[in-house]
């Protein structure tokens, strides 16, 4: 659970970011946010949802 919630606000202050600095329209963030909740409901979320865990994997598997 503490790895969504890290992820979500890490997604949060990208598309906050890209809304100040990037000329990223509000009504364009909202969009993605409503497209988001809406493939939650659908086949391809557990395909995403461990898409993102792999890349996650691989983040963490780094050594700097």
């Amino acid at each position: 659970m503490t790895l969504h919630l890290s992820l979500v606000v890490v997604l949060t202050v990208i598309v906050c970011l890209l809304v100040r600095k990037s000329g990223l329209k509000l009504g364009h963030a909202v969009a993605a946010v409503l497209l988001g909740f809406y493939l939650q409901g659908t086949s391809l979320a557990s395909s995403i949802s461990q898409s993102a865990q792999a890349v996650i994997t691989a983040i963490n598997s780094f050594r700097l």
